[in-house]
């Protein structure tokens, strides 16, 4: 199935694309590979699960978000690049803030590789990296950052 397909089965719709909020472009393509700036938990222009994982919000909160910020890499990929010309998603970099006594951030970062995974299927296997971090901008409770090898476009 094609991932448009696989969005659709899994009940999933893309999020509108988020602007840059910097001097900076949301797809970077360096020959083959392309490079999705930092994605938030934003959906159409809305911000969401705003605060400190186990604090303000829980692990299956977290979950959502992550999923919410892949929702936004592939949203970026689908308007910048098309679907089309994946050849596959190399490495995720996940990044979340959190209470101190809280330790499920691999389950959080599932969020986004499992709809990787459900959506591009193969292609959707990736390597990642996981980093707490005492502040996300506008108290984002996670953040997620990609790279994907591409065709010549």
């Amino acid at each position: 199935m094609t991932p448009k397909e696989n969005l659709e089965q899994h009940g999933y719709k893309l999020p509108n694309v988020s602007t840059p909020g910097g001097n900076y472009v949301s797809v970077n393509i360096r020959q083959n590979i392309a490079y999705i700036a930092i994605q938030f938990p934003i959906q159409n222009e809305k911000y969401h699960y705003q605060g400190r994982l186990g604090e303000n919000l829980t692990t299956e909160d977290g979950y959502k978000a992550m999923e919410l910020c892949a929702l936004n890499v592939l949203a970026q990929i689908h308007d910048k690049i098309g679907f089309e010309n994946i050849v596959g998603l190399n490495h995720i970099d996940a990044y979340f803030q959190s209470g101190a006594d809280w330790d499920d951030s691999p389950i959080v970062v599932n969020g986004a590789s499992d709809l990787f995974v459900k959506i591009l299927e193969n292609k959707g296997r990736h390597s990642r990296a996981i980093f707490g971090v005492e502040k996300l901008p506008r108290n984002f409770s996670v953040g997620l950052t990609a790279s994907f090898t591409v065709k010549n476009v």
